[in-house]
């Protein structure tokens, strides 16, 4: 550890070791080593640093739990990493607000543990264990975004740190506000661009007393999203969606050791304030599903059951990952409408096969967002970057987007214009507003 002399009051690591994991992601594009490495444990430390960095114009790069898979995080080797994950105390929790407000470092899991004790959760899962500084910042969503949505609608307020050295809050702790422009939501998803997080509050949402799992096999892609799109129409309490093709359940088997149909099938959450209410919506979504010829219908009713068929899901990445060592992964992130879900789906199947590539297709389906997985090698890396593009400019053709969780990053910002036209000149003017310098996070999302 060495202090950097124009920073006194913080130790800068620039150790190879450190740097190194700011050099290459999953996506494949290489980085260079950063300057190095500061830790912030408080807002008036993160406003230190902004401050030198505006003083001297060096980049910033707000670092919290490392799970972006955009290059979000890569460096360019001009940069000093900002890492937030030191600053994690959980500053409060209002259980008769249902609100907490924590430190961006705070994880979702172990906030989660801290509110249960009140009957209550945070309930953006985006699966990682992802820091809520960063989450905010890319917009997460995940498997529950179907019932409660991703973090714009689960994040109250935020205090900021702007690449001007101003510190202010944006939000109020309340459900609703028609007060002024909506500064909060501008800034959840910027990905560090326009500004740094150091405090969030939070939604918090009370525990279901009553809660079915299910897992539902189907006999193809097509009967599976359709039995999706009749329980959303139903109006059906289901607080997860998800969708699996085949191939991802083959890779769970051999993760798990578990011996489910290998073909589509449905991952569900079912919610209910009773016990009667929720067998009878248990015995509506059996019917919805065996309409459309379900193969197969697994409920668990017990935390242990409910436990292990969700670890089956949530393990679906590593599963993937077992069948392919030696690999990186590249992952989609498109959504489309509900309509175009199954077209998107066989664009990836049909792409997969034609590029000679292993791909499994998974997605949250009760919003619209499909995912592929793609192993690759260096020597498949340009068939897996044909794959991703052609999968989007299919989704952008169909309506949707580019990227419905991940955010934009590096790797996705050739498409923001193609997907938001002039818009994308409003984006430029605010970021040039908003951080004249160009210093936070330079290069991702837009060039400016």
């Amino acid at each position: 550890m060495t202090t950097a002399p124009a920073l006194p009051p913080f130790e800068v690591d620039t150790r190879a070791g450190v740097l190194d994991q700011f050099t290459a992601d999953e996506t494949g594009r290489p980085g260079r080593r950063p300057l190095g490495v500061v830790y912030a444990k408080s807002a008036a430390e993160v406003l230190a640093v902004v401050e030198w960095a505006r003083d001297t114009r060096t980049p910033i790069i707000a670092h919290g739990a490392g799970t972006s898979l955009e290059g979000h995080l890569l460096a360019g080797g001009t940069e000093l990493i900002l890492d937030l994950s030191r600053a994690d105390s959980i500053v409060r929790i209002d259980p008769a607000d249902f609100t907490a407000t924590v430190q961006p470092g705070v994880t979702r899991t172990r906030l989660n543990a801290a509110t249960a004790e009140y009957g209550l959760q945070f309930t953006v899962d985006p699966g990682a264990d992802a820091s809520l500084g960063g989450m905010a910042a890319t917009n997460a969503s995940g498997t529950t975004s179907v019932r409660y949505g991703g973090m714009r609608a689960n994040v109250l307020a935020l205090e900021v740190v702007f690449a001007d050295g101003t510190r202010t809050r944006l939000g109020r702790a309340v459900r609703k506000s028609a007060s002024g422009y909506g500064l909060k939501d501008l800034l959840i998803g910027s990905a560090g661009t326009l500004g740094i997080i150091t405090e969030l509050t939070v939604r918090l949402h009370p525990i279901p007393e009553w809660l079915r799992s299910l897992r539902i096999s189907f006999p193809t892609i097509e009967t599976a999203v359709a039995a999706a799109v009749d329980m959303l129409g139903l109006a059906l309490p289901v607080s997860r969606l998800e969708l699996v093709d085949g191939p991802s359940v083959s890779a769970i088997n051999a993760y798990r050791g578990t011996t489910h149909p290998e073909t589509p099938a449905l991952f569900i959450d079912l919610e209910a304030a009773s016990a009667p209410a929720a067998a009878a919506d248990e015995a509506e979504i059996r019917r919805v599903c065996e309409t459309n010829e379900a193969l197969e219908i697994a409920v668990a009713h017990t935390h242990t059951d409910r436990q292990a068929l969700w670890e089956d899901r949530h393990t679906l990445f590593f599963g993937i990952k077992a069948q392919h060592p030696g690999h990186r992964f590249l992952v989609t992130d498109t959504a489309v409408p509900f309509s175009k879900i199954a077209a998107a789906v066989a664009t990836a199947t049909r792409l997969a096969a034609e590029l000679n590539l292993p791909v499994s297709v998974a997605g949250h389906i009760g919003d619209g967002n499909v995912h592929a997985v793609v192993p690759y090698t260096d020597e498949t890396h340009s068939a897996a970057i044909t794959f991703s593009d052609q999968v989007v400019r299919h989704a952008l053709a169909a309506g949707g987007t580019a990227t419905g969780e991940h955010g934009i990053g590096l790797a996705k910002k050739h498409y923001l214009r193609e997907e938001h036209g002039p818009a994308t000149d409003i984006m430029t003017t605010v970021k040039r507003a908003l951080d004249p310098l160009g210093i936070l996070n330079p290069g991702k999302i837009l060039d400016v």
